[in-house]
């Protein structure tokens, strides 16, 4: 499944394409490895997201073509989640 799907389906993101657009600006590493918005994405990867101060690592447990809302939990589990201090 492609990367920005994913991130959709899931709602970690709510849009594909502002899911596209953070993929290809480089902000999503898929097992430390830059992304793009096409990358694929498989069950146990690790997925780190850049949102301005905050930085979101998931693991990829289940993938699903579509979600309810109460399911798109179940497609990941965070590892970590950081904020930056502003400075």
């Amino acid at each position: 499944m492609r990367i920005d799907k994913f991130l959709k389906i899931s709602r970690i993101i709510k849009r594909r394409t502002v899911a596209k657009e953070v993929a290809d600006k480089g902000r999503v590493q898929i097992n430390g490895t830059v992304a793009k918005s096409s990358s694929t994405v498989k069950v146990g990867d690790e997925i780190t997201i850049v949102f301005g101060n905050k930085t979101l690592v998931v693991k990829v447990e289940k993938l699903q073509e579509s979600t309810k809302k109460d399911e798109a939990k179940e497609m990941y589990s965070i590892v970590s989640e950081t904020y930056q201090e502003d400075r």
